[in-house]
């Protein structure tokens, strides 16, 4: 078994999502850019940004003619030059303490001077709210409110926008329904809400559409939400696709794409996601691409994903960085792998490395199967302790691994329990092993059960091959066939033989191929036997002979060495017959003493022969007899003849046993 350093192989990270965003409340929602206006105002509803909410604007608010003071509002405001202002309101004095000299005072004194101004005339412009509205100016108490609010002065706001909301102006009844619902008392809030967006607020109809689907009251919520969309506004388009999607709507697709094609990045990656779930790869990236270039992290992950699928390597780590630098563990841990893959495995590890200290199990259990690649097993154990600690039970196996690596069996076991206790497939299964190495049958068939039923491949054939062992061929021949569906070449292999067996040669072919396809160098080489046997597929046999040669065969390795010796490639086929031999086998010791014999290599073919009798080869004994005889040395003679009659086969026991025969005459005369 493999340590493994990621879930799955194909997939890096995988960068696969949990499902749709669950929707938030008010106070849990991201903070968003504004981006929309009410009909006479800058407005944001309760999601639209985290803590203190900044207040709607209402310079554009219509007032009756008459209740204005003189001098109010933006269009009367007196645009005056710097100097003039400084002239008129004196010297700026920062409360600060003095700094450190600039690199260059002129610009940092123009950029001290210019927040000096904007403050000024941010308090003159509040002085003049104030003195209106406490005239009773419903316009200037709006105002008031919307920049006290926006400042976090709650206390202060409160009675300015109820002045204002009092008098009918809706914008006011939103930012006071914002003030409230930051301070706690949702219900009110809800109530100015209502009053606003039934007077035409988009954003009062998105904030009370949020507050109403929290409750639990998602008829209501539709409604609102869906006003809130119908009158421009993007956060209720989203909110409203968001809503519908949780109850599995279709029309979930059309309120993100109009959130998405007013700017709103997480719409446009809702979208993507939606997209891309339904086949279409194309719009998906479009959507991906659109959200990645507004910062969303994973849109640039999931944009990433799919250009390395493709192939599109450079551009994927592009995007893997970006959402890596966003904040985005998974893609950190995918940009590692992507490096590894390209030979770098010193960036790779940094990647992973920052990843995993951000919590990604996935590019901690990598780490650890980057050290455990290089021995250095305390800094393995660390970071697969890392990856358990966050969560990931890919952790726990691979302990199991490195503790069976290393000869600690009982600490093996317990890390495996613990991975297959928490589903681990590959866990099962190989705890099903330690207990049936143990002896432990009974114990060990219902983890492997688990394990194949979780979709282990190994567990199926493994549980093949224990209803096989107790005779039960039809149950063992049930789980070697699905686990030869998941392409598990040992598993069709079991299959194919028992289809020759029956005479069923076709079948067998095909389930042979099917084995060799997986990997299976025995499969291989019977397929090649197979069809050496008909005669009318040589160049394919060929193949599969060097197929299974390659994979370290040893009787795949002889008989390439046959085939080129019978077509007069002496040289290659003593470098098959000497590799199949030093990896010991005997027929490949007897075939190689032969060839140095042929070229008068004496010498070294009775060393051959020597270790191909001392393995039981009978020929190769039988051989060493008569070459003993030549030498003179019958009592060497009589040695390997005995060898020989008890090594076999039957033909050469028989000439063994002649010979012994004459040796004994020859002997006793």
């Amino acid at each position: 078994m493999k340590l493994i350093g990621r879930n799955e192989p194909g997939v890096r990270p995988t960068p696969t999502e949990g499902g749709p965003a669950q929707p938030q409340s008010p106070a849990q929602a991201p903070s968003r850019p504004l981006t929309e206006a009410d009909t006479e105002t800058w407005a944001q509803s309760p999601e639209d940004t985290q803590g203190a909410l900044p207040a709607q604007r209402t310079s554009g608010l219509t007032v009756p003619r008459g209740t204005m003071a003189p001098g109010y509002g933006p269009d009367s405001l007196v645009r005056v030059s710097a100097q003039h202002f400084a002239a008129a309101v004196g010297p700026y004095t920062s409360a600060r303490p003095p700094a450190a000299e600039p690199e260059h005072p002129d610009d940092d004194g123009l950029d001290s001077f210019e927040t000096a101004l904007a403050a000024r005339e941010q308090a003159a412009l509040e002085s003049r709210h104030r003195d209106a509205a406490d005239d009773g100016d419903p316009g200037a108490a709006s105002q008031l409110g919307a920049l006290l609010l926006r400042r976090g002065d709650l206390e202060d706001a409160e009675p300015y926008l109820r002045l204002a909301a009092a008098a009918g102006l809706r914008a006011a009844a939103n930012n006071l329904g914002v003030l409230l619902h930051q301070r706690g008392h949702r219900a009110e809030a809800a109530q100015w809400w209502r009053q606003a967006a039934v007077a035409g607020s988009a954003p009062a109809a998105h904030a009370l559409g949020l507050q109403l689907r929290d409750q639990g009251e998602e008829e209501a919520a539709e409604y609102w939400l869906h006003f809130a969309a119908d009158h421009g506004h993007p956060l209720g388009a989203y909110a409203l696709g968001d809503l519908m999607e949780h109850r599995r709507d279709v029309r979930a697709e059309r309120w993100f794409k109009v959130a998405a094609d007013a700017g709103h990045r997480e719409a446009g990656y809702r979208l993507a996601r939606m997209r891309e779930a339904a086949g279409d790869k194309d719009t998906a990236e479009t959507w991906y691409r659109t959200a990645a270039a507004r910062s969303h992290p994973r849109a640039a992950l999931r944009l990433g994903v799919l250009l390395e699928e493709r192939g599109d390597l450079d551009e994927a780590a592009r995007w893997y960085r970006q959402s890596a630098q966003n904040g985005e563990a998974r893609a950190a841990c995918a940009l590692g792998f992507l490096l590894r893959d390209a030979g770098d495995p010193v960036a790779a590890a940094e990647w992973w490395q920052e990843a995993a200290e951000a919590g990604d199990g996935n590019a901690a259990n990598a780490l650890g199967a980057l050290h455990a690649g290089r021995g250095e097993a305390a800094e393995a154990e660390h970071w697969y302790r890392a990856a358990l600690d966050a969560g990931d039970h890919n952790g726990a196996f691979n302990l199991g691994l490195l503790c069976a690596g290393a000869g600690r069996e009982a600490q093996a076991e317990q890390w495996y329990r613990r991975a297959a206790y928490a589903g681990h497939r590959e866990a099962c299964n190989a705890l099903a092993v330690v207990l049936l190495q143990r002896g432990d049958e009974s114990g060990a068939e219902p983890w492997f059960s688990k394990a194949a039923e979780a979709g282990s491949v190994d567990g199926a054939f493994n549980l093949g091959v224990l209803h096989a062992g107790r005779g039960e061929q039809q149950q063992a021949h049930e789980w070697y066939a699905r686990a030869a569906a998941e392409g598990h070449g040992e598993a069709a292999l079991q299959l194919a033989v028992a289809q020759e067996q029956r005479g069923h040669l076709n079948a067998a072919l095909d389930r042979y191929r099917q084995a060799a396809a997986g990997g299976s160098a025995e499969g291989s080489f019977r397929l090649a036997s197979l069809l050496d046997r008909r005669g009318d597929a040589d160049p394919e046999a060929e193949h599969w002979y060097a197929v299974a040669a390659d994979a370290g065969h040893r009787r795949a390795q002889v008989r390439m060495g046959v085939r080129a010796a019978e077509r007069g490639a002496l040289e290659i086929a003593e470098s098959w017959y000497r590799r199949a031999a030093e990896a010991g086998s005997r027929s490949a010791a007897f075939n190689l003493g032969l060839l140095l014999a042929r070229q008068d290599s004496e010498a070294e073919a009775m060393l051959w022969y020597t270790r191909a009798a001392d393995a039981g080869h009978g020929r190769a004994a039988l051989r060493l007899a008569l070459l003993a005889l030549r030498r003179g040395e019958p009592v060497q003679a009589e040695n390997w003849c005995r060898r020989a009659a008890d090594y076999g086969p039957a033909e050469v026991a028989e000439r063994a046993s002649r010979l012994l025969g004459a040796l004994h005459a020859e002997l006793s005369a």
